[in-house]
């Protein structure tokens, strides 16, 4: 069985191509549109969200084949097409490249695959049998989904600003990481569920940090 490592990509930016215009490319495509990438589509058809998409300017739409030398300055590339020859001739193109392929359909070469996702804002819960079960991943994460409702993107909110404003006010290594600990080990979870949870100002957020150096 294959083996794997999982890697949170930085996809701000990104240069990805998109082989196939069809529902598991759409799918892609909304991911990778939903993380900031700049997407290359490649195809002859597209359904209706992706022609929309190509219209409004979120991606260049290629309306033709895939040829040979199309991956040239790309990053990451998703072949996703219902024939695995052109699958496969992608992936051969994007070996010989360097580039990670990951193959969304019939065909074989893919470097790596997409997992299921549980997204909260920036909190990203990524579930993955390895490709050996897909639909199971899907059940996992809906489980998942039920577990981690909307509070948790509150939550991440609170941290993320924390941990900014700490590594733009505290120099020392060490007490940044003794702030960030206790800002996670704080009750604030609890009081976002039960409504009582107002967001922090930057200055109270510094008052708490200046009161926490102090004390310790």
């Amino acid at each position: 069985m294959e083996k794997y490592i999982p890697i949170m990509l930085k996809s701000e930016g990104l240069r990805a191509a998109v082989i196939g215009g069809g529902p598991v490319a759409e799918r892609k495509i909304m991911q990778l549109l939903q993380s900031g990438a700049n997407i290359k589509l490649i195809s002859p058809s597209v359904t209706g969200p992706l022609h929309q998409a190509a219209q409004e300017g979120s991606l260049i739409w290629y309306n033709r084949n895939y040829t040979e030398g199309d991956l040239q300055g790309v990053s990451l590339v998703y072949a996703a097409t219902d024939q695995a020859e052109v699958n496969e001739r992608v992936a051969k193109e994007a070996a010989r490249l360097g580039i990670p392929v990951n193959i969304s359909g019939p065909g074989l070469g893919g470097t790596f695959i997409s997992p299921s996702v549980v997204r909260r804002g920036d909190l990203i819960i990524a579930v993955s049998t390895s490709g050996a079960g897909p639909a199971a991943s899907v059940r996992i994460s809906r489980e998942i989904d039920d577990s981690y409702g909307d509070e948790y993107e509150a939550y991440i909110d609170f941290l993320s600003k924390v941990r900014q404003i700490v590594k733009s006010t505290v120099p020392d290594g060490a007490r940044r990481r003794t702030l960030l600990k206790a800002a996670a080990e704080m009750d604030i979870l609890r009081d976002i569920r039960r409504g009582e949870f107002k967001p922090w100002t930057e200055q109270e957020i510094e008052a708490w940090i200046k009161g926490n150096i102090t004390n310790n």
